[in-house]
């Protein structure tokens, strides 16, 4: 009888050690590079699925055509914030696939604030009104190695241009799109 419950014991414990609630990372922080700009930032943990990310960074842009006699570039500087939901964190530990640093597929409200701090460009006197968007979207997150990261996504969304702040006549709305492809480290 002893050993039946030793035996019934044992195996209690192993599949408690064996199931394991998928849960984002506590904290996890690093740094992106993008076709558009560069960036830092930090997840932090809300829920098993839900993170905060805050990022500050630099955006870039360009622009060229007949109008100007070269080329143009600008970048400025950039804070988001965005609360990520980390959908199929449950299915990819089902699959024993990584979920560490936030590994997996994600829908979030990302909030842009674009502020008039400065631009760096290679026209004089280019400015940028602030502006702020807020757009839902979709997207992936994976690691390659223990600390690289790639990330895409898209979605579109809503954009707010103080254009007063400039010497425009009124502020303007618009239809934002965002769509990025990122590679970075995390620490």
């Amino acid at each position: 009888m002893i050993k039946i419950l030793l035996t019934l014991l044992f195996c209690g414990f192993a599949l408690i050690a064996k199931s394991q609630t998928p849960s984002v990372a506590q904290s996890t922080y690093g740094i992106q590079t993008g076709t558009l700009g560069i960036w830092a930032h930090k997840e932090t943990k809300l829920s098993n699925s839900i993170a905060l990310r805050t990022e500050i960074g630099m955006d870039a842009g360009i622009w060229g055509g007949s109008f100007y006699s070269e080329n143009g570039y600008l970048i400025t500087p950039v804070i988001r914030l965005e609360p990520r939901w980390y959908y199929n964190l449950n299915k990819r530990l089902a699959k024993s696939k990584n979920i560490s640093g936030n590994s997996g597929n994600f829908l979030t409200l990302q909030t842009s604030y674009n502020p008039n701090w400065f631009v760096i460009s290679n026209y004089d006197n280019v400015e940028v009104a602030d502006q702020i968007s807020i757009i839902p979207t979709w997207g992936i997150k994976r690691n390659f190695g223990s600390h690289f990261t790639y990330e895409t996504g898209i979605g579109i969304g809503y954009r707010y241009i103080f254009a007063k702040s400039v010497g425009y006549l009124e502020n303007e709305d618009e239809v934002a799109l965002n769509l990025h492809l990122r590679v970075g480290y995390r620490f």
